[in-house]
């Protein structure tokens, strides 16, 4: 029997926390809290966010049917690894993705929208010389959802996070090369350019190329043995040092 909740302070078990969890989640595997191979904990998980643990249950669910998470019978639910060439594959299709979401973006894009990125892109140059990783990748993110939302395109901006779910698992590892997050933000300073001007094709080739860049900044960490002990990645879950750089 459901009975009303007395003390509004108190967190309801409802359906209505269970996008809260998903992200929490999605923040934690991007930020490098949760890697590949990793148990999710869902009594821990659930103390820390003041809650029982069925939101969080049903938040794993959720999450697996995206392909963020996997579940294995009487054991839980595990952070998924991703192989070499699934990243590969989905660089390539964001890469498409977003040449079309600037070129759309570029013709319709508002003030308002226009002034979110410049915030956002100036948050970023506040976590790159803070440094922050774990910032500068959540603000990165930022910038690309606000990127596919300018289109107004209904199934690109339906399609954009089950990509971007998956990209979770390792895109932040491309961020700690030396000089990636600058480069990356430059990238983006050049797209804002573009979409100001209204300039279709070309912020639909600077944001294919900002995508294929990232790509290419993965590559690199597979072959980059400071880079991968530095931040051990889902690809590489055996790794268990850790430096700070």
């Amino acid at each position: 029997m459901l009975r009303p909740a007395a003390n509004p302070a108190r967190t309801p078990r409802t359906a209505s926390f269970v996008p809260l969890i998903q992200r929490e989640i999605e923040r934690m595997i991007g930020t490098g809290e949760l890697t590949g191979g990793t148990r999710i904990n869902e009594s821990t998980l659930a103390l820390r966010l003041g809650i029982s643990r069925g939101p969080v249950r049903e938040a794993c669910r959720a999450l697996e049917q995206i392909g963020l998470l996997r579940s294995e019978l009487n054991r839980g639910f595990f952070v998924r690894e991703v192989s070499t060439k699934e990243a590969l594959d989905l660089y390539d299709i964001r890469a498409g993705l977003f040449g079309t979401a600037g070129r759309l973006s570029a013709a319709i894009i508002t003030t308002v929208q226009l002034r979110g990125l410049e915030e956002l892109i100036g948050a970023m140059d506040a976590a790159i010389e803070a440094p922050d990783i774990a910032t500068f990748y959540t603000l990165n993110n930022e910038f690309h959802r606000q990127v596919v939302v300018a289109s107004d395109n209904d199934k690109l901006i339906e399609l954009y996070p089950l990509l971007e779910a998956e990209l979770h698992l390792f895109r932040r590892r491309g961020l700690v090369l030396p000089g990636s997050m600058r480069t990356s933000n430059d990238e983006h300073k050049a797209i804002l350019d573009a979409l100001r001007q209204s300039d279709g094709t070309g912020a639909a080739r600077l944001l294919e190329r900002h995508i294929l860049a990232g790509k290419a900044r993965f590559l690199r960490t597979l072959e980059d043995d400071s880079a991968t002990e530095a931040r051990p990645g889902p690809l590489d879950p055996r790794q268990s040092r850790s430096k700070d750089r």
